[in-house]
């Protein structure tokens, strides 16, 4: 198993970079036709950014990508002293010898522990009250420097949980299946556990679970995660021969019998069978106390004005407002005649799938941490238009996950699993509208159309109101159908402007950071699929 082991380490230098990148855009024009040679027609045209958006998931879907990537893998700090003492502990199973193996290697202490024998097993090592304990499991193995790297990041951390990137290793030893992590974050390790068997954790006695049963690595590294903020070690240092699962929830949790007043926000221009869709959408929503207010930014259609006309006054109000679209103008007027505790904002192109959507974002919107909520939004073939959004792709903010389908595994199916996020679509969003006077609302004057929900969403997050994906809200959204798109002249122009507005403010066009925390400085800037990232 060693020399499997030592030939995952070389593997990398059994093609060079030429040939490796060949290989990935053979594969990927065999698998996607269409869309490669589609990518390769915007290349042509110059259209480089629009090409590398296109062309990164298509040859992320390639083995020989990662192989690529192994060229030149990043090195992390490597602390050259032998503190603070980190002990390994290895869950008994096949391939145990080669995990003991490599933490020898690495000149830390090694102990098995046998079903129900964690206890027996800290005995055994010099293992004193605040080591640093990694737990691993059998067949696992750590990558060249880890444990010299851990003490780098351990000997300057007041943290009690450190964890890193990881790969799988397949039956000869060769790497594959990378997992670039997120930094912190606690709604996705209620779903996932991506630290289990990639991090060291910092314990005493007392984190020790009770009764050592076959989950009880896991039970550890949770107990410690609890009281504490986990820092991210962004490099793979193991290597695996499998990984927890994530756990997808399959319905929303029960609500609270009250929920507060919700103040629903629809700004709408003609195209009644749209509004009419939305409209009906939100009187089959099971929601105890709802306001709605249409914004009508002059629509001048009879059918459409005949239909506002006859909404029950009861339930909707309608503001008129004749002058240019301004998306941020539209909803701030409006709440500030809200009445509700709570603000949705929504577009009037989206359409309700089931009745309990407003149910679930409104509970998650009040956690106290919690900024704007975001449900998860599809195109009407099913695919899915909005799961969040990741700062600083091609220099601005592009929607997660886009145009995957919905019971596809995705990026570790992070798609359909609750999480925090930087920002989510005011598309369908839900804030308490306190925060949202309190940070001034949308910016109408620097994002009158676009980038203003991730403006709000960065300026809530500042405040320490984090923004936040649902999935389990789920709705179909008709993306700008009553308005268009942003092709002529003039509005190229002012999404330009936007744009560079974004990029000043955020700082979404510095490619040398780190980037989003929610997703990895090792995943491209390019792509909207989390697909691995090059730097040549």
């Amino acid at each position: 198993m060693r020399s499997d082991i030592l030939s995952s380490r070389t593997a990398r230098h059994r093609y060079s970079k030429t040939e490796l990148l060949m290989r990935a855009h053979i594969s990927a024009a065999w698998l996607f036709p269409r869309a490669w040679f589609k990518a390769l027609w915007w290349r042509i045209l110059g259209k480089k950014v629009r090409s590398r958006a296109q062309f990164a998931p298509l040859l992320a879907a390639s083995s020989s990508i990662y192989q690529l990537w192994m060229l030149a893998e990043p090195a992390p700090l490597r602390s050259l002293a032998n503190e603070p003492a980190i002990v390994a502990l290895v869950v008994v199973g096949p391939g145990q010898d080669a995990t003991l193996a490599s933490a020898a290697e690495q000149g830390i202490p090694a102990a098995l522990v046998e079903p129900g024998g964690l206890a027996e097993a800290i005995a055994r090592v010099d293992w004193a009250e605040n080591s640093w304990l990694m737990p691993l499991f059998a067949g696992d193995v750590l990558a060249e420097g880890a444990v010299a790297a851990y003490r780098a990041v351990a000997a300057n951390t007041g943290m009690s949980v450190i964890y890193a990137d990881d790969d799988l290793l397949d039956r000869r030893g060769h790497r594959h299946s990378p997992h670039f992590k997120p930094a912190w974050n606690t709604e996705l390790f209620r779903h996932f556990d991506f630290l289990t068997g990639a991090c060291i954790v910092r314990a005493s006695a007392a984190d020790l679970p009770r009764r050592s049963g076959p989950d009880w690595a896991a039970e550890l590294v949770a107990a410690v995660a609890g009281r504490c903020e986990p820092v991210r070690l962004p490099h793979v240092l193991h290597h695996r021969k499998k990984r927890p699962e994530p756990k997808v929830p399959l319905a929303a949790e029960p609500c609270d019998p009250i929920l507060p007043k919700v103040t629903v926000i629809v700004p709408t221009r003609n195209r009644v069978d749209l509004l009419r869709t939305c409209i009906e959408g939100l009187a089959r929503t099971a929601y105890p106390d709802v306001e709605v207010i249409v914004v009508d930014n002059g629509s001048d259609d009879p059918a459409t004005l005949a239909y506002l006309a006859k909404l029950d006054p009861d339930r909707h109000r309608v503001l008129r407002d004749d002058g240019p679209f301004n998306f941020s103008r539209l909803n701030n007027q409006a709440a500030r005649l809200a009445t509700g505790e709570m603000l949705c904002l929504l577009n009037n192109d989206i359409e309700m799938l089931g009745s309990d959507w407003l149910a679930i974002m409104v509970r998650q919107a009040l956690r106290p941490e919690v900024g704007a909520v975001g449900a998860r939004l599809l195109y009407p073939d099913g695919r899915i238009q909005h799961a969040g959004v990741v700062m600083g792709i091609c220099g601005g903010a592009a929607h997660a996950h886009r145009l995957l389908k919905p019971d596809e595994p995705g990026y570790f199916r992070r798609h359909a699993l609750p999480q925090f996020v930087s920002a989510v679509t005011a598309a369908c969003l839900v804030v308490r509208r306190e925060s949202f006077e309190a940070v001034g609302g949308l910016d109408e004057a620097a994002f009158e159309v676009a980038f203003n929900d991730v403006d709000l969403c960065m300026r809530l997050n500042a405040r320490g109101w984090q923004s936040f994906y649902e999935p389990r809200a789920t709705l179909v959204h008709h993306e700008s159908v009553s308005r268009g798109f942003d092709r002529d002249p003039v509005g190229a122009a002012r999404l330009g402007r936007e744009l560079a507005a974004m990029q000043e403010r955020w700082g979404t066009d510095d490619f040398t950071g780190d980037g989003d925390p929610f997703h990895h400085p090792q995943l491209s800037r390019y792509s909207e699929r989390y697909a691995l990232g090059l730097r040549w």
